[in-house]
């Protein structure tokens, strides 16, 4: 354990979450979601009370820095109450060092300097960020726009070297209008909505759009100018039928009108991202590019971002939205107002709280319903996992420290065998109880990944939709999208041991070095936290097995098998 300052970041608005640094290393980061239940939580007063500092180790030990982030939303007019949380709550070190920043700074910090890269040029979009009243950085045209104004996309040149630090290269702003919405993230916003209403839903458009024909609406492509992007006349007009496009599992709108929107909002959505981000290359001249804020989960673009721009190399945080400006928080109070470097890089995304030992047991405790048999070997208890995976089962698999991001990659994951597309059906019907059409990813073996996927790179964190070679596709009816896509996660020699442990031993049984991963929670529910959500969602669930590590535990009465 770093012995640095204990620094702890706060996002306080959309996707609510917190982390805690000691120095570089990071003791948790958390959304607020896997606490509360409650999916995109956002911030409230009471949050560190009643969520974090109740929950979470090292929040009783004086703090040292502490950063918060808000965004457009009201909470940052609620600061006299989160005050009085704080003072009533935390501990602050004699010489506490303390700040708010604006949050696409926030983002900044949550990319850049946890990134492999020493220079590179970074790009965050999301649908609205903070006024220009509020910001906390260094951008020359603020002073000319009006204080109510809203950023929706910044755009930086940023170095290791102090010399050089970060300078804001571009931003667009909004003017608050209703009638003239602007900005590359607002428009998938707005797209969103006009199918899937709530929150947290531009996944679904994306699983969506490849069943559909881009030009079938004959739309226009959205206006660019430099780093700026608004929607024309007839795109406002098209997504405010929205009793056209609105999709309903019992029937709604007319589903090729569902596809081809979504297809065609895709469509528009990548050819301007590729523009803006063509026009920062010419602006900074960088061959790295950073990319965060909501837009970037947008896995279908992300690839293209890499073969169809200068850019050499592309990092991509593995929370790249607003949960993960905590993160940024504590990265900006470690830098910048503790005055350390960031040694910290995103080499995985476990960052969730330590894991108790005694909580699984506690939560196997009394099950009379289950069946439980302890491994005290690793090897016989992934031996054992293989045997179910290989005959047509499914299994949970829930082990050390949760992901910190929207994405489980071995630690809070549901795992099947790829091969068979009924599989992926009865997942989605039966278990995850979601969308038909919504793919699966697959989790590869680094090394064999070229054979059944076009992939030229690692991509750990599952954010790049890539083809599927025609080998490939004979292969995995269960993970290979409709288009002939997948968003897969690779596994690496010094990526996550049992997962790796898996393949392996999947593929020396099947020929086949793939598994199916998909995040381990229910309909409408965040990801499983603990040990005891761990066991509920397995009894709720049609499921096989639940691999707990040193456990396995099925169930007395056997469910059917999915075919």
């Amino acid at each position: 354990m770093d012995d640095g300052p204990a620094i702890l970041g706060i996002n306080r608005t959309q996707d609510a979450s917190a982390c805690l640094l000691r120095g570089s290393t990071p003791r948790w980061a958390i959304q607020k979601e896997r606490l509360s239940r409650v999916k995109h939580h956002w911030g409230r007063p009471g949050d560190v009370r009643d969520y974090y500092a109740a929950r979470l180790p090292g929040l009783d030990e004086p703090i040292d820095v502490l950063v918060e982030c808000y965004s457009s939303d009201a909470e940052i007019d609620k600061l006299p109450a989160y005050e009085r949380e704080l003072a009533a709550t935390l501990r602050l070190a004699p010489r506490a060092r303390r700040a708010r920043i604006s949050h696409h700074v926030a983002h900044l910090y949550s990319a850049f300097h946890p990134s492999p890269f020493t220079r590179a040029a970074v790009m965050v979009i999301d649908g609205q960020g903070s006024a220009v009243a509020d910001f906390t950085e260094r951008w020359p045209d603020a002073a000319a726009a009006p204080g109510h104004w809203r950023e929706v996309s910044s755009f930086y040149m940023a170095s290791r070297d102090h010399a050089e630090g970060i300078d804001c290269v571009g931003k667009q702003l909004w003017d608050r209008d209703e009638r003239q919405p602007a900005g590359l993230g607002m428009f998938y916003f707005m797209l969103t909505q006009a199918m899937f209403p709530g929150e947290g839903n531009e996944g679904k458009v994306m699983g969506l759009a490849p069943f559909g024909d881009p030009h079938a609406l004959a739309m226009p492509p959205l206006d660019v100018d430099g780093c700026r992007v608004f929607m024309p006349d007839r795109w406002r007009a098209l997504l405010a039928e929205r009793q056209r496009f609105r999709y309903a599992p019992s029937g709604g709108g007319e589903f090729h009108d569902i596809a081809n929107l979504a297809a065609a909002g895709q469509y528009a959505f990548e050819e301007a991202l590729l523009r803006v981000a063509r026009w920062l290359h010419a602006r900074t001249g960088a061959d790295q590019l950073c990319f965060a804020g909501g837009t970037a989960l947008n896995c279908s673009v992300n690839e293209r971002l890499l073969s169809e721009t200068p850019f050499r190399s592309l990092f991509i945080p593995p929370t790249p939205g607003d949960g993960g400006t905590a993160l940024g928080c504590a990265v900006y109070g470690l830098t910048e107002l503790a005055e350390r470097r960031c040694d910290f890089r995103w080499r995985d995304d476990y960052l969730g709280p330590p894991p108790d030992a005694a909580a699984i047991e506690a939560a196997l405790r009394d099950a009379d319903d289950l069946l439980v048999e302890r491994f005290d070997q690793a090897g016989a208890l992934c031996s054992r996992m293989v045997d179910l995976l290989a005959t047509n089962k499914a299994l949970a698999l829930f082990q050390g420290r949760s992901e910190f991001g929207p994405r489980a990659l071995g630690h809070r994951s549901i795992l099947a065998d790829p091969r068979d597309e009924r599989m992926r059906d009865w997942i989605n019907a039966r278990v995850k109880r979601r969308e038909w059409f919504r793919p699966l990813a697959p989790a590869v073996l680094l090394e064999r990944a070229g054979h059944y996927f076009d992939l030229m790179h690692p991509a750990p964190f599952m954010q790049f939709a890539v083809p599927v070679t025609p080998f490939g596709a004979e292969r995995l009816g269960a993970t290979t999208h409709v288009d002939r896509s997948a968003r897969l996660q690779s596994v690496g020699p010094d990526d996550d041991p049992l997962l790796r442990a898996l393949l392996l031993a999947f593929e020396a049984r099947t020929g086949v070095p793939v598994l199916l991963n998909t995040s381990f929670n229910r309909k409408d529910e965040p990801i499983v936290e603990t040990p005891a959500e761990a066991v509920e969602t397995f009894r709720a669930t049609p499921l096989h097995a639940l691999a707990m590590p040193p456990f396995l535990v099925r169930k007395r009465v056997e469910p059917d098998a999915p075919f």
